[in-house]
């Protein structure tokens, strides 16, 4: 049993004669268990069908979210928050059969980009139960108590996208993450080491919220194109020692390739080699051994990915004319946003960061 599931072993007898442990283990939802009281009314603060959508009037901050999946007929439910973060894949429920996960949630104002690029969303916290046949029997929301807080630090293919079909990976890794942990996305569309680190409403509003032992995911290079070396690097650093100032754990980490072929092998641009010769992923993992802080090599696990699938296939992972209505080599699909947040939360895993205790 891996570490998050053990923490809440209490209901592992309950999981284990239901089936449900091996569905949300699979799933990667939340704390489950089956529930065999009989279904609610509709939770208050929610209405229609298909969406099922709830509002609960909150400040910003860190709430425990707990919701009853299932009722009287068979469902197929997702469910999303905020600014499309997933929280839990498409999961099927008998008819009658209720199960419950447990979740924390980070809600900011504005609720996607921290600039309000794509719209700006609703104060407090939205909800969204979505699917073929949605099926929410409760739902209950309470302040969360000193949960650890992950901060992501990034652009565009990193931040909680409002508009389909974009999507960043920070909005899929959502769905590993178990309760007591939330994911603090600060992520903004077209910001470079340098922009992000300067922006009142970026980097300053995201360390003035880090608390002791909170990590900090710190992904930039899209946007560096001019860059110097020099100046990436001190960007970073600076990043790093103000994190560490705060008593936060930095976590560096290099930037998705870009879908970019010359044959079968992607090109030193897709690879963010610069257009004044920097190459940035070396120089962030140069950085790292220097400031002994842990490097996740997302530009190399996603070159393996994206060449072993080839220049046709790898397509999938991005933005496709004839799928989302756009073409475009650099911005995720929902499906490549789920397959390069897998591999970050793959490296978490392997290194064994703050964050893996709390993963799924």
């Amino acid at each position: 049993m891996d570490m998050a599931w053990s923490r809440y072993g209490r209901h592992g007898a309950r999981l284990g004669a239901a089936g449900i442990l091996t569905l949300a283990a699979l799933a990667g939802t939340g704390v489950a268990y089956a529930d065999t009281a009989t279904p609610q009314a509709p939770p208050a603060g929610c209405s229609g069908t298909s969406p099922i959508t709830c509002h609960y009037a909150v400040s910003p901050g860190n709430y425990d979210v707990t919701v009853s999946i299932g009722g009287a007929s068979a469902g197929q439910t997702e469910m999303w928050v905020e600014a499309r973060r997933l929280m839990l894949p498409a999961t099927r429920t008998a008819p009658g059969a209720v199960t419950t996960y447990s979740f924390t949630i980070n809600v900011r104002q504005p609720e996607g980009q921290p600039t309000g690029q794509g719209g700006t969303g609703n104060p407090g916290l939205d909800i969204r139960f979505r699917g073929s046949s949605p099926q929410v029997s409760a739902v209950s929301v309470k302040p969360a108590t000193r949960p650890l807080v992950a901060y992501l630090a990034g652009d565009s293919t990193t931040c909680d996208q409002l508009i389909a079909p974009y999507t960043g990976w920070g909005q899929m890794i959502t769905t590993a993450v178990g309760p007591g942990a939330a994911i603090a996305n600060y992520g903004d569309s077209g910001e470079s080491s340098g922009s992000f680190l300067r922006n009142s409403a970026l980097f300053p509003a995201l360390l003035s919220k880090v608390k002791a032992n909170d990590p900090v995911f710190i992904q930039f290079g899209h946007n560096d194109k001019q860059t110097s070396a020099s100046t990436y690097r001190s960007n970073l650093t600076s990043m790093i020692t103000q994190v560490r100032a705060k008593g936060g754990d930095p976590v560096l980490v290099t930037p998705p390739v870009r879908r970019r072929f010359n044959g079968n092998r992607l090109t030193p641009t897709a690879l963010h080699v610069n257009g004044v010769g920097v190459d940035l992923p070396a120089q962030m993992r140069s950085v790292g051994a220097a400031q002994k802080v842990p490097v996740i090599d997302l530009t190399t696990k996603s070159k393996t990915l994206v060449e072993s699938l080839g220049p046709s296939a790898s397509a999938q992972l991005f933005l496709r004319s004839s799928v989302d209505g756009v073409t475009d080599n650099t911005h995720f699909s929902q499906y490549g946003a789920t397959q390069f947040g897998g591999l970050v939360l793959q490296s978490i895993r392997e290194q064994r960061l703050p964050l893996a205790e709390y993963l799924r």
